[in-house]
């Protein structure tokens, strides 16, 4: 049988989550203004919130291969 994360696990995941992304977007993200390094991290830590994001909701193990 498999073993699934009930919703009160999902929820806290996703609130760690969160924080973890609003802090780095602060120090190194779309929070740094209008500049180079900020627009391009701030891009690249988005695409792994949206991978992480949807790796919890669907209850997905992305690095297990088979």
């Amino acid at each position: 049988m498999e073993r699934r994360q009930g919703c009160l696990v999902g929820m806290f995941k996703l609130a760690i989550l969160d924080a973890v992304f609003d802090w780095l977007q602060d120090r190194f993200g779309f929070g740094r203004g209008a500049s180079c390094t900020g627009m391009g991290c701030g891009v690249i830590l988005l695409i792994l919130f949206i991978i992480l994001a949807c790796g919890i909701v669907t209850g997905t193990n992305w690095l297990q291969l088979w």
